[in-house]
């Protein structure tokens, strides 16, 4: 008896999206390290604003109408702590979910009638005295559709620290959320995260199609481990990256070019479509072809790497793995504000399990 096979043709056409282009913006980034409270580090904030309301409005004109979706650079606002505790951070740095910054952004998504992604850091009601790095998206109609807090981070609070108490609140879709729009499936995954490929999988698995990439990093001629990690997500879960680095940042103590260049869009094929070189610029810019996409998912064969994954084969090694416990900073159902060297003992830990356990000689 011959086994039958499903053949391609016996799929329903995936619904057709009209091809846009899409931007990793790579702008300048001011810090507000040197601010000395909230206020003064409000009025760094919305001058960039007003400054990036104009970049954005003028690079869409340039490139053209079809433009529907921006992604910014990881934590764009402000740059990230150095030398600031947890608290000294989240009173003068961190964003609540209605303060003005996010209305001016939510004002310029409109305004365009694009989707807009960035990173910044945020505050949490439900965690008082604590933080997270958060990216989000804003559709065209000017509303926050998704926010993704960043899970791996060296000297920061994150969702798996408190993960049983977040998990009551949010679900564990909340902690891998994906938007669904009319410009296909958007998911965000935090600059660093890119060098861990169980993120980009999680998303994929709930059905993300583009991974809005904001990015803070050290760019190279040469391909840096995260360049090389951006396409291999691409590649390993067929979906399309918007990567945007930062274009230099003003009032740090480094260089001001350390953290600059090379935003890019790789496609579901591992190509780089477009990248930037160094500096403020918006030439990371690329046709997103989502009907292409969903047919390349849709076409059996060695190719299609969704289709062809055991994800069962590796349940139980993961779930036996506990080199960084969750819930580090709940004590029952209080959580605890830490200090940096917190989350530096967690490595150290972390480091003698991976021994004890001879998963590192």
């Amino acid at each position: 008896m011959t086994e039958k096979t499903t053949s391609p043709k016996s799929f329903d056409p995936p619904q057709p999206i009209d091809p846009y282009y899409a931007i990793g913006l790579q702008t300048r980034i001011e810090a507000i390290n040197h601010c000395q409270n909230r206020k003064q580090a409000q009025q760094v904030m919305m001058g960039a604003l007003e400054r990036l309301a104009a970049e954005i409005a003028n690079t869409k004109k340039f490139i053209g109408e079809d433009v529907r979706l921006i992604v910014l650079p990881e934590y764009f606002l402000s740059s990230y702590p150095m030398g600031e505790s947890v608290d000294e951070w989240a009173q003068k740095a961190c964003l609540t979910q209605d303060a003005p910054e996010y209305k001016q952004l939510c004002k310029i998504a409109q305004e365009n009638n694009l989707f807009l992604s960035g990173n910044l850091y945020e505050l949490d009601k439900h965690f008082d005295g604590l933080y997270f790095q958060t990216s989000f998206i804003i559709d065209p109609k000017g509303e926050v559709i998704l926010r993704y807090r960043r899970l791996n981070s060296m000297f920061a609070p994150t969702p798996h620290d408190v993960w049983d108490k977040y998990l009551s609140i949010y679900g564990l879709d909340g902690v891998f959320p994906v938007a669904r729009t009319p410009i296909g499936q958007l998911a965000c995954i935090a600059s660093e995260e890119i060098l861990y490929p169980e993120i980009a999988r999680a998303l994929a698995m709930r059905g993300a199609e583009v991974f809005l990439h904001a990015t803070g990093e050290i760019a190279s001629p040469i391909d840096t481990k995260k360049v090389i990690a951006k396409k291999a997500r691409a590649v390993e879960n067929m979906a399309y990256l918007i990567s945007a680095n930062a274009g230099g940042i003003k009032n740090h103590v480094i260089p001001e070019s350390a953290t600059d260049g090379r935003s890019m869009i790789v496609d579901y094929r591992g190509m780089v479509l477009a990248e930037s070189g160094w500096g403020e610029t918006m030439t990371a810019h690329a046709i997103i072809d989502m009907t292409a996409l969903r047919q390349a998912r849709r076409r059996p064969g060695m190719s299609n790497y969704l289709s062809r994954q055991r994800l069962q084969a590796f349940a139980d090694t993961y779930s036996q793995l506990a080199s960084q416990p969750a819930n580090s900073l709940l004590r029952g159902d209080k959580h605890i504000v830490p200090t940096r060297a917190h989350f530096k003992k967690a490595q150290t830990d972390a480091l003698h399990w991976l021994i004890k356990n001879k998963i590192i000689m």
